[in-house]
Order: structure tokens, then sequence, then C-alpha cells
């Protein structure tokens, strides 16, 4: 019964992916091992099989693990809403919400739920590998912390810290955490290693002496930069902004970046395909005319989220993309935007009230308290699919058929009578090999029918190979308790 917590100098600097690499290397030498994160903020969650929700990123790991999903693998999830406020999950269920004022208050009360989590895993492997959030050296939010060292003091676990040398400044943002946290924060972190190095490692070897020297912590590695991660989930929407499209002679597909876009790993399965293109649209810039296929993906906050596509005038591209005859596809918020009206009348996800959507489908929906949270399995096009639900919120059909029969004969979603518009709430379902193909059979190509499962478990493997060659992974099993 043992832990190791990987921190990072910043957010993005690759603690989720070092994590789940770190995770199935382990796993690979025959260790029980199970992952943790105290506390995350993120729109995109996974379901577990009781029924909660956790980070994706745990998700991720928790399959490098090859384990099951647990909501203790991530006992506290903030997911950010409109207005400065977050809805709380603990222990993968609802607890409400939080503004910016009092979160820094309520977390306290959180320590002990956090510690009851890390403990039970704790019990039940050899080691757990727990991920930071953010960085120990945003010391105005050390007070209350149970993310970093709050957490990692508490639990007495040992700290190594990541460095991204690709963003530069790596040895000024290692040593410049030991300079401005805490000593006894910094006795709790016993090295660092640097993350997604480029070129030969030979011409950084001055630079890695300097840290050892300047912070008193031991290097356990340079790990060059993973053309695997590019085949990974990602937790954070920073990489949205990296994937504009411009490659010509593929069938274009558009997803336009919305303020509260949640589980937009949904495109990744797309991603995959030779034959397309995913074009993630900023702000400020119209929806491309030549798409085949728009995409409205998931959204924390639907109504705000709406307001913002027609803000942008993206509801004027959507419809003369409707019009000449392009496909348009909803998944979950975007399910709801696509129809005739939204309403939340309890102000679950904002200021109580109700707004006409998009009135491409003749359904409409009504948000409320409860949520629905369950994987599923059903038939859409003809083909079987899986997926998940995840969503507050009731939508009724009037004229519009279902899209899918869920297991039990249960409906979902909407389709037009053309076949070219459709909302559903399973998100997920892109990874499933034949529907995938089937909708791109309707869009005019031919997929790929890659098993977009088993890639992401090869990427998880040639991460761990690369960690096995490149950090002393020996090392850092002898920072923790774990004794073979």
């Amino acid at each position: 019964m043992a832990g190791l917590m990987l921190q990072g100098t910043g957010s993005d600097v690759g603690k989720s992916v070092v994590v789940a690499g770190l995770c199935r290397a382990l796993a690979n030498r025959g260790l029980r091992v199970l992952p943790f994160k105290p506390q995350n903020m993120s729109n995109n969650a996974a379901v577990t099989p009781e029924g909660g929700e956790i980070g994706r990123a745990q998700a991720l790991q928790a399959l490098a693990a090859r384990v099951p999903l647990h909501v203790d693998m991530n006992p506290v999830l903030l997911k950010p809403q409109a207005d400065r406020t977050s809805q709380l999950v603990v222990h993968g269920q609802v607890r409400g919400t939080l503004g910016s004022a009092n979160f820094r208050e309520a977390r306290r009360t959180l320590l002990p739920e956090v510690m009851a989590s890390y403990r039970r895993l704790e019990a039940r492997c050899d080691l757990v590998v727990v991920e930071g959030a953010g960085s120990p050296a945003e010391i105005n939010l050390r007070a209350g912390d149970i993310a970093n060292m709050g957490f990692a003091r508490e639990a007495d676990v040992p700290v190594v810290l990541i460095g991204d040398i690709d963003r530069g400044g790596v040895i000024a943002s290692l040593v410049g955490t030991r300079a401005v946290i805490d000593p006894e924060d910094a006795a709790q972190i016993r090295g660092f290693l640097i993350n997604k190095f480029r070129g030969d490692p030979a011409l950084f070897a001055d630079g890695y002496a300097a840290i050892e020297q300047r912070s008193g912590w031991r290097g356990y590695g340079v790990l060059p930069w993973q053309s695997a991660v590019g085949r990974l989930p990602s937790e954070d929407a920073v990489v949205l902004e990296r994937g504009l499209g411009g490659t010509s002679g593929k069938l274009l597909v558009a997803c336009p970046i919305l303020p509260r876009i949640a589980n937009f790993d949904d495109l990744d399965p797309l991603r995959q395909e030779s034959g397309v293109e995913v074009a993630t649209i900023p702000p400020g810039t119209p929806i491309p005319a030549e798409a085949a296929l728009i995409v409205l993906p998931g959204s924390k906050a639907t109504m705000a989220d709406l307001a913002f596509i027609r803000a942008e005038g993206w509801d004027i591209d959507v419809l003369a993309h409707h019009r000449r005859g392009g496909m348009i596809l909803g998944i979950c918020g975007g399910y709801q935007m696509l129809g005739k009206s939204i309403a939340d009348p309890l102000g679950i996800e904002g200021a109580p009230g109700e707004m006409a959507g998009l009135g491409l489908l003749d359904v409409t929906t009504v948000l409320g308290s409860t949520k629905a949270l369950r994987e599923v399995s059903g038939t859409a096009f003809g083909v079987n699919f899986t997926g998940y639900e995840m969503h507050l919120g009731v939508t009724e059909r009037d004229t519009s058929v279902p899209f899918a029969t869920l297991e039990g004969g249960r409906p979902d979603g909407a389709i037009d009578p053309a076949g070219r518009v459709v909302g559903t709430y399973c998100h997920g379902l892109l990874a499933s090999t034949d529907l995938r193909a089937e909708l791109l059979a309707r869009l005019g190509i031919a997929s790929d029918r890659r098993d977009h499962h088993a890639e992401v478990d090869a990427a998880l493997d040639e991460l761990a190979a690369a960690m096995e060659e490149h950090l002393d992974i020996d090392g850092l099993l002898a920072l923790t308790e774990y004794r073979p």
C-alpha cells in the first residue's frame, strides 16, 4: 500500500498523460496500480459502472492500469458553468453549485472525503499513482488546498514535479517552484522529470544538472516528445485551439468551440480517419461553407452556449449549411440546441429562463435537477453501438422520430425525415466502428474501420515503453513504500 504523486509546474505540462503512461508501465510489470486525482476541474467526464462520474483523464488512467472506473479515483470534480460558477460533483454525484467566492472555504470541508477515497484505493492495490492539478507554485491558492501539496502532506505521499520543456523556461519553472513554495511543501517534493523534449537530450545535460543543483531535487529522466499522445483523448480544451484544419482533399467536419464545451473527445474517432479532417472553429471564425458535417458538441451550459452561437453568427452558418443539404450532428447539449426550445425553470445552469432552439428538430427540452448517468448500448443507422449518457433535462419528441433504440427498447434522440439532422444524448457512439462507418458512408466516403479502443490501448503501450526507456521507474518506485 503506497502512493506516488505527480504534480506539474503548470497546466497542460502533461501530468495526465504521464500518470497514464506510468500506470500502464507499472501494470505491464505486474503491479496492481490505481489512478487518483483528489480534485479535478473539467467538463470532460466519464460514467463509472456504478452510475457516477469522474474526469475523463482518470478514466484513461484506469484504462491504462487495466482496471474498471470507480468514483474514488476522482472524488471531487468541478464542472465549470456560466457566471463564474461550477457544478460540484463529490464521489460521482452532483452536490450543488459553487461560486468562485465560496469555493476556497468549501473545499476545506472536502479533504476528509478526498482522504477516504484515497485510503480505500490504497487498500486495494500495490500503488496509487496520484495526479495533481495546476501547479503547487500557485501559492495564492495554498490555504485549504486539496489538489496538490495540501493532499500530498495529508496523505504523506512523495511528489515528483513535471516540467514541460516544449513551452520553454523549464529551468526557471522548476527552480522557481522550489523558490516560492513553503519549505515544508518543498520537502515533500523528492524530484522532477522533464516532459515533451525534442532533439538530442545531450544538449540539455547542463540544464538538467543546473535544476538538480539549484533545486536540491533529483532528476528522474527526460521524456521525449511522444507522437502516441496524439492518439489519446485529452481532457484539456486547450488542444481544440491547435486543430483548426487546413488540409485539402478530405471530408471536412466542423465543430465550433463553445465556452462550456463538454466531452469533446467524442470527435477523436473521426480525427483518426485518414479521409476526414476535423476543424475546431474558434470564436471570430465562421463555420466553413465547405464542411460536409457540422457537429454541435456537448455543453455544460446549454442555453448560455446557444446564446454564444447566436452572438458569433454560427447559427446563420448552421442554418445555411442545412439549406445546402449538409449534415448536422448534435450530441447531448448540441442535441438540445437543435430543437424548438430549451427551458431552465429551476436555474440549473444559470438564470431561470427559456429560449428558442435552432428549430431543426421537432423536440423541446426542459432542464431539471435529475442527472442521467449510465452506460448504454443500442442500434442506430441499422448498426449496433455503445456509449454513455451524461445529461440534465428531458427532451420530448413531437413529430420527430427517434434516432436510436437503446437496450430495453428505450428511444434516444431524434432524426429529421431527410436523415440529415441527427440529435442524440449518447456520448462516445462514434467510437463504435460500424456506426462511424455508416455515418461516413452517408457522407460519401469509406471508413478506415479502425478499432478506436484498440488504437488508444496501443498508444498507451507505446507511451509506457518510452517511459521504461527514458525514465528511472525503479527510482520512482524506490520513493514509495512499495516493495516487490
